[in-house]
């Protein structure tokens, strides 16, 4: 019983990963969010989304993709670059480095 919901689910991810148009089902399997939730942000348009026949919501893969990638988190590193650089950029506004 159990290998049997374990193939289940690695044929639903395998389906998944071929498709580029998504139901609700699919999008909760992709962002781990709650179908409520999920609910909530097309009520609130948060999320792209589609209801070509005015009931039935689909997803575009790489817009929710895109979605999910969102309000970047800077690691150390990056945020150290930008500083420095806009150091530099700020000397050179001011008349030149030193």
């Amino acid at each position: 019983m159990e290998i049997s919901k374990q193939l289940d689910r690695i044929e639903r991810y395998s389906m998944l990963a071929a498709k580029n148009v998504l139901v609700l089902d699919d999008v909760v399997i992709l962002t781990g969010l709650s179908k409520s939730h999920l609910y909530k942000l097309t009520y609130t348009r948060q999320i792209p989304h589609y209801k070509p026949n005015g009931k039935q919501i689909y997803f575009d893969r790489a817009e929710i993709e895109s979605w999910m990638k969102q309000n970047k988190v800077e690691t150390n590193e990056e945020l150290e670059q930008r500083i420095a650089a806009n150091i530099v950029s700020n000397r050179i506004q001011k008349g030149g480095l030193k």
